[in-house]
C-alpha cells in the first residue's frame, strides 16, 4: 500500500448487487454513508477506489465505484479491504472518542495493572462497541466497551485497564454479575452509556 503512509480501514467490500457493477460494502463509519466524504479510497494493492454513487441498504451501503460497470467487474472485488490515510481523518473528537485502528493491538491491564491480554479487533452489532480480546490462551473473549468495563484508555501507553467485574469476566462478591453491568435480554445494559462508532472508531 505504498500510496498510504499510515493507512485505517474504513471498509471492506463484499457480493456484488445487481447486474450493473454495484457492490454491498461493509463500512467502519459511524454514519455509513460519510464513507464517500473521505475521497478515494485504496486497496492494499495500491489501487484507488472513487465512488461515484452510495445509498443504504440494510446493515451495509450498495456502492456504485468509478470504472465498475459490470458485475463481472463487481464480483472481482470481493473481500478488497478500503483504506484512507490517517492524516485524511479528523482528529477533533472528544477526549473519549478512539478509532478503531488506534485500540487494535493496545494491551488489556487488569485493575491491578498486570498485563493479562491484548485487543484483536472492535466489533459493533448494534448495540454498542465490544472489544474483541485474548486473555492469555484465550481468544475471541469479548466485553462491552464502556466506562465501566474500560475505565481507562491510554492510547499513547499502549494499553486498556479494564474491570474485571464490570466487564463480566469475573462474577461480583455475591455470585453474581455486577448490578450495574448485568445485561438485558438483548446481552446489553440500558444502563451504560453506549460506545457507539464515531467515523472510523468509537466513542464511551
Amino acid at each position: 500500500m505504498s500510496k498510504l503512509k499510515n493507512p485505517v480501514q474504513m471498509a471492506v467490500i463484499g457480493a456484488a448487487h445487481g447486474i450493473k457493477g454495484e457492490l454491498r460494502v461493509k463500512t467502519f463509519t459511524g454514519d455509513p454513508l460519510a464513507l464517500a466524504d473521505y475521497g478515494p479510497l485504496y486497496g492494499k494493492d495500491g489501487r484507488a477506489f472513487e465512488i461515484i454513487d452510495i445509498r443504504p441498504a440494510g446493515n451495509v451501503v450498495v456502492v456504485r465505484f468509478k470504472g465498475v460497470n459490470d458485475r463481472n467487474a463487481a464480483e472481482a472485488l470481493t473481500n478488497v479491504e478500503l483504506f484512507v490515510d490517517r492524516s485524511a481523518l479528523p482528529d477533533d473528537g472528544d477526549e473519549d472518542e478512539f478509532y478503531h485502528t488506534d485500540l487494535m493491538g493496545l494491551a488489556v491491564k487488569d485493575d491491578a495493572g498486570a498485563t493479562i491480554g491484548k485487543i484483536v479487533s472492535v466489533q459493533n452489532f448494534g448495540g454498542g462497541d465490544i472489544l474483541d480480546i485474548t486473555l492469555g490462551s484465550r481468544k475471541g473473549v469479548l466485553i462491552p466497551f464502556t466506562q465501566a468495563a474500560v475505565p481507562e484508555v491510554s492510547i499513547a501507553g499502549g494499553f486498556v485497564r479494564i474491570d474485571p467485574v464490570a466487564a463480566g469476566l469475573v462474577d461480583d462478591e455475591d455470585g453474581e454479575p455486577d448490578g450495574e453491568t448485568a445485561p438485558d435480554n438483548d446481552g446489553f445494559d440500558a444502563k451504560r452509556r453506549p460506545r457507539g462508532p464515531k467515523d472510523a472508531g468509537g466513542n464511551r
